[in-house]
């Protein structure tokens, strides 16, 4: 049996030890119904000024127009940090940031190849625990792809030549960062027009999401 086959195995059986447990959890925990978080988290704003205060008005100046609240916000994109948290355990949550889509990607083993009339993509997250609780799952099962007409693509377990891929489990301590690619085979002339991550081995209720292009 290869190295390559003997992972593979490793891996799968890993993931599916994973997925019956949170499974098991989630019919036991179950908060409510599923959202898709697209906002982008927030960056802290600038400094006000030298003193640390904002400059003073000039007197004449007319106040800012205020913008409709119900205005809509633009969807989080590729480079943007979504914050999420788990279904099944509160005090867990995470900034996660779709960093890179190469697409198509290049599979690092010559007998591990994308199925005929098919391809790989490969998606670079960034998580970063932000909860009292370090993060650690499965990241290759959190994530999937859409594409522009509405078919989800879930991951498989290649690895490409776009980066190291996340190891199973991947354990990061809160407030450290840790990163990592996703692989996904699709079908070649597939638009790809979004990218979902969860927390809980990919079966919490909240799912952020980017857009592409």
């Amino acid at each position: 049996m290869s190295a390559t086959t003997r992972r593979t195995r490793r891996t799968a059986a890993l993931l599916l030890g994973a997925t019956l447990v949170t499974l098991t959890a989630t019919a036991c925990n179950s908060t409510g119904g599923p959202s898709v978080s697209t906002e982008a988290k927030q960056t802290a704003a600038p400094a006000a000024g030298a003193g640390g205060s904002a400059p003073a008005k000039p007197a004449d100046s007319k106040p800012a127009e205020s913008k409709p609240a119900e205005a809509a916000k633009a969807p989080a994109k590729v480079g943007d940090t979504i914050a999420l948290k788990s279904t099944l355990e509160k005090g867990n949550t995470a900034d996660v940031t779709a960093l890179k889509v190469v697409d198509p990607a290049q599979s690092t083993n010559e007998y591990l190849t994308a199925a005929d009339g098919k391809h790989y993509v490969a998606v670079q997250f960034q998580i970063k625990p932000t909860g009292a609780k370090a993060y650690s799952e499965a990241p290759w099962s959190a994530a999937k792809v859409i594409d522009d007409q509405g078919q989800a693509y879930g991951p498989t377990l290649a690895d490409t030549k776009a980066g190291p891929s996340f190891q199973t489990p991947t354990n990061i301590a809160s407030g450290e960062t840790g990163k990592g690619f996703v692989v996904f085979e699709v079908p070649n002339g597939t638009k790809l027009d979004k990218v979902q991550f969860s927390l809980d081995n990919g079966f919490a209720d909240q799912v952020g999401q980017w857009k592409l292009g």
